[in-house]
């Protein structure tokens, strides 16, 4: 089934094999998200500015300006198309609005920020910088509910698909969890031999993939908390 699958993907991407640079910032890209309905791209940059593309137009739809420092990071919100969050070592985030271009909250933090998610239920944005700080803002009030210090490298930061529990990858090459909204301690899996550096969860919620500096992507089960596979993801001459 699975060769299947993979033989049926190569030979889409034969068949539909093209593509299109869109000029848009003007240093290295940090990161890159899709909308929830899958129609707007939006990317951050060192040149301290987002963009946001509509691909079924094939354009740059607009240029987000505000930050005083590099976008780091940022993410969409979960249900609503029309909304986004950036992350900046200017020590802010800021909420955009696509349908007015313009920046709606700008919510200043402690640190320099380097990532950022918004919880499922759309309710909080945690934020975390460059001392190991996590805040958790409501994304309503603009203000910070929660913070946690932790003594590790935190790399990327995400809620499950039920936001009842919150993850953390770490320099340590482990996975943190922890109960929300009462951020106690459930589990660290020693998930790498070196730096867990990404994490994401499946559209459905029952697996989530982490990535690491050994080149390994590695699968694992939501509900039981252990490795489904490993691929190793360095490029063979």
């Amino acid at each position: 089934m699975a060769s299947q699958y993979y033989q049926e993907m190569q030979e889409s991407f034969r068949n539909n094999n093209k593509s299109r640079e869109f000029p848009a910032h003007t240093a290295k890209v940090h990161s890159v998200a899709w909308s929830c309905d899958g129609r707007r791209l939006a990317s951050g940059s060192f040149d301290k500015t987002a963009s946001v593309f509509i691909l079924e137009k094939d354009r740059l739809e607009n240029n987000y300006r505000g930050h005083g420092d590099s976008v780091d990071q940022l993410c969409w919100h979960p249900t609503n198309p029309d909304l986004f969050v950036t992350a900046s070592g200017d020590k802010t985030i800021r909420i955009w609005d696509v349908r007015t271009t313009k920046c709606i909250a700008t919510v200043n933090t402690k640190g320099e920020n380097i990532n950022i998610c918004w919880s499922p239920d759309g309710q909080t944005i945690a934020v975390g910088n460059k001392d190991d700080v996590v805040t958790f803002i409501d994304a309503k009030t603009h203000r910070s509910k929660a913070e946690e210090q932790f003594k590790f490298e935190v790399n990327e930061i995400s809620w499950n698909n039920d936001n009842d529990m919150f993850f953390l990858t770490n320099g340590n090459g482990c996975i943190n969890i922890l109960s929300y909204p009462e951020l106690k301690p459930i589990q660290s899996i020693n998930a790498h031999p070196s730096n867990c550096i990404c994490i994401k969860f499946d559209p459905m919620g029952k697996y989530f993939a982490t990535g690491s500096a050994d080149a390994l992507v590695s699968l694992w089960d939501v509900e039981e908390l252990v490795g489904l596979a490993g691929e190793n993801t360095q490029l063979q001459p």
